[in-house]
């Protein structure tokens, strides 16, 4: 009785850092699929000027037999619907990516629920600059308000200002290139 009772005391103690010891064990795995991007936080240096000329973005997760990220994206640049495929590798975490050859010196999922949505953080390195993105990964084309209100929270605290966020535009054209 008396370890039963210790038990659930610990228990309730330890809950709120078990949620992120949890996250902190996410497997690749639930990343695999069609995501559509709803949602970016960037701090490139012209995003607030583009911004809203972007529309909803599409990206395909991959593991291959090698344990690393295979993504192909449809992403706008300049106004246009560019498709891009690159590969990371898994760093010393299990749910932490990169590719500096590709510009990519950091993937990793900040958040998620397993099934509807992921806040994805990008250290990116293009043409001289560095930056960081989040981005607000959806299964599907509508995001729920838990999601949106997650997506905001992070890039709140990285930093990114509310002119560096954007809800994408209902354009799925682009996204829909991306999906076999």
């Amino acid at each position: 009785m008396r370890a039963a009772l210790l038990a659930a005391l610990l228990a309730v103690v330890l809950v709120p850092s078990a949620r992120a010891v949890w996250l902190g064990r996410l497997d690749p795995q639930q990343l695999m699929g069609s995501w559509y991007v709803l949602a970016v936080a960037s701090g490139e240096k012209d995003f607030a000027l583009e911004k809203a000329t972007k529309s909803v973005e599409g990206v395909e997760v991959m593991l291959t037999s090698q344990n690393t990220l295979k993504m192909r994206a449809s992403r706008h640049r300049l106004e246009r619907c560019h498709l891009q495929a690159v590969e990371l590798r898994r760093q010393n975490s299990r749910w932490v990516f990169a590719n500096p050859s590709r510009g990519v010196l950091e993937y990793r999922v900040l958040g998620t629920n397993f099934r509807d949505y992921a806040i994805v953080f990008t250290q990116l390195e293009a043409q001289e600059e560095a930056f960081s993105t989040v981005e607000l990964y959806s299964r599907t084309p509508l995001a729920s308000q838990e999601a949106l209100g997650r997506f905001a929270k992070w890039s709140r605290s990285l930093g990114l200002l509310s002119q560096q966020q954007a809800e994408l535009q209902r354009d799925f054209t682009c996204a829909h290139k991306v999906f076999p």
